[in-house]
């Protein structure tokens, strides 16, 4: 059998009304909720999100600062450069700066990267070396100069080259 429903009076519009219990409970969740909110907007990184600032959407950019652009080459025996980065071995761009610490800390992994390009590219000359290199770009009012230099952030022998 459904339950019954209480009988409204005609006139009543049908507000229901907070016990004070209910109330304070309400405003003390929304005081945390908000505390958080503010703590993290104050003090809060990428990784507190959505209770801290995603950086990329919330700041901006010093227009008279220099875009840095990383990307990872592998180096032949002649000295040509062989692009890794851009899913050339299956990792994208963001997912390989978000590990950028940790290939400082430990080069060696750029082995892995060397080795996938070669697993995917059998045919291909075989790498020598491998480098996370930084292009900074110039700007002045936010636009380019035209000046930009390379620097190797990172680099790894591979065993067994020639």
């Amino acid at each position: 059998m459904p339950p019954v429903l209480p009988v409204r009076e005609p006139g009543e519009a049908g507000v229901a009304h907070l016990s004070p219990t209910g109330r304070a409970a309400r405003l003390a969740a929304t005081a945390v909720v908000l505390a958080v909110l503010l703590g993290g907007t104050l003090w809060g990184t990428d990784s507190d999100f959505p209770f801290g600032p995603f950086r990329m959407y919330s700041t901006r950019a010093d227009p008279d600062r220099p875009v840095v652009s990383t990307r990872v080459v592998g180096l032949t025996a002649d000295g040509a450069e062989v692009r890794l980065s851009g899913g050339e071995v299956g990792l994208r761009r963001a997912e390989f700066e978000g590990q950028l610490p940790r290939l400082v800390d430990q080069p060696e992994l750029l082995t892995l990267l060397a080795e996938t390009y070669a697993d995917h590219h059998p045919a291909a000359e075989p790498l020598v070396e491998v480098q996370v290199v930084q292009r900074r770009y110039e700007l002045v009012d936010g636009r380019q100069t035209g000046e930009a230099t390379d620097s190797v952030l990172v680099a790894q022998e591979l065993e067994g080259a020639p």
